[in-house]
């Protein structure tokens, strides 16, 4: 078994968050499942345990540029998120995929959903302009926008106008990698016949959760054949499950490809108390995926990485703790899982939602897990499940499938 390694200070750099209060305008009312309270309790959370510093500064999130956004998206989407912004109750909502339980109309949100898109593309220029190292939008993350229509939450795809513009600025590769319980579809459909992209998603299989997509056999166009790679997971699996199957697939593809820019989705809803999904990880497990994530991008990008948000329903719960573990291990200094939440955090959870918040930033959980060097047991669902993208993906770049 393989067990979890110690901290990241000595391979680290320069750092930043980018961050500023009014990204919270992002929200589609008080029912829907994506609070922007997540956002402000995470980033509370991270001022009371002095994650946010000198080795982390938060710095301004400006509006993307209308060019931006039509990098990746159509006129008809913009004009439609422009028109419904200003008038709510306008016809033809559902044409952009808005007026939905999913997308509901807002007041203002073409306005919110550019200032989450310039604060990855921010994100993006920090980390490729040499100013930081590493970077982070936890607001963003928007993995599911198509070029064409809202989805899944997703209004604009911020990571893909991130992608884009790190392109347009010289990068060669660029390497995505979705940990969201959500297969990362927006971000895989708009680079899908693109070779200087790869993306890699892990993700309950679209057999059981939303969008449906993401099965092994997805391997990008006719000119990107094997530059996405999907890892479509069992319902129930997890932590040793899960970091057996990120171990086996990630690793050697980011090593091969060696990309200029590492590009990381955190959604954190494959949390076992996560209300719209069915992965039973802890806080821990996803701990360890980012730590290796960052190690990932100190070995193969040079330690340029650009790390977003996500999903994450558990809004006081989880997403608090994971993004604040996140943001310790963008800053190069990891939080002991032990450390206790700072007791004004949890009164500010009590006064604002009367819910009981946790003591600790652990679950309990030591994770460990089983290397496929091991050995593959063909009576595993999720051996077969990672077995058979490794099969179909491995070979397009190089990479023997079994060993």
């Amino acid at each position: 078994m393989v067990t979890s390694v110690a901290g990241v200070d000595s391979c680290s750099g320069p750092a930043v968050v980018v961050f500023d209060p009014t990204l919270t305008a992002y929200d589609f009312g008080p029912s829907h499942p994506m609070s922007p309270l997540r956002v402000d309790l995470a980033i509370r959370l991270a001022e009371g345990l002095g994650v946010l510093g000198p080795r982390l500064r938060a710095v301004p999130a400006p509006y993307a540029t209308e060019a931006q956004i039509e990098s990746v998206h159509g006129r008809d989407l913009i004009e439609g998120v422009q028109r419904m912004g200003r008038d709510p109750h306008g016809p033809d909502a559902e044409d952009v995929g808005l007026g939905t339980d999913d997308n509901p109309v807002f007041a203002g949100m073409h306005e919110a959903a550019s200032h989450v898109v310039g604060a990855t593309v921010e994100a993006c220029r920090q980390v490729w302009s040499g100013e930081s190292l590493h970077a982070a939008n936890i607001a963003g993350g928007l993995h599911h926008a198509m070029a064409d229509r809202a989805s899944g939450f997703c209004i604009y795809n911020d990571i893909a106008v991130g992608i884009r513009w790190l392109l347009d600025q010289g990068a060669e590769r660029v390497a995505y990698v979705d940990v969201d319980v959500h297969h990362g579809d927006g971000v895989e459909r708009v680079f899908w016949d693109d070779p200087r992209v790869l993306t890699i998603s892990l993700h309950e299989s679209g057999q059981f959760l939303f969008p449906g997509t993401g099965g092994s056999e997805a391997l990008g166009g006719p000119d990107a054949l094997g530059s996405a790679v999907n890892v479509p997971l069992p319902p129930g699996t997890t932590d040793s499950g899960w970091l057996r199957a990120f171990h086996a697939v990630v690793p050697p593809l980011l090593r091969e490809f060696a990309p200029d820019v590492l590009v990381t989705q955190h959604g954190c809803d494959s949390h076992r108390s996560d209300p719209l999904a069915d992965l039973e990880l802890s806080i821990d497990g996803q701990r360890e995926t980012y730590l290796a994530l960052h190690d990932l991008a100190h070995e193969t990008a040079g330690g340029r990485w650009v790390a977003t948000g996500g999903g994450g329903y558990a809004v006081v719960d989880v997403v608090p703790r994971a993004w604040t573990h996140l943001l310790a291990i963008v800053a190069g200094a990891p939080l002991d899982p032990a450390t206790a939440t700072p007791q004004a955090w949890r009164d500010h959870v009590e006064a604002v939602l009367g819910a009981t918040a946790p003591e600790v930033m652990t679950d309990g959980v030591s994770p460990s897990w089983r290397a496929w060097e091991d050995g593959y047991d063909p009576d595993s669902w999720l051996d077969r499940m990672v077995q058979a993208t490794r099969t179909a993906a491995f070979p397009y770049h190089g990479l023997d499938p079994v060993l």
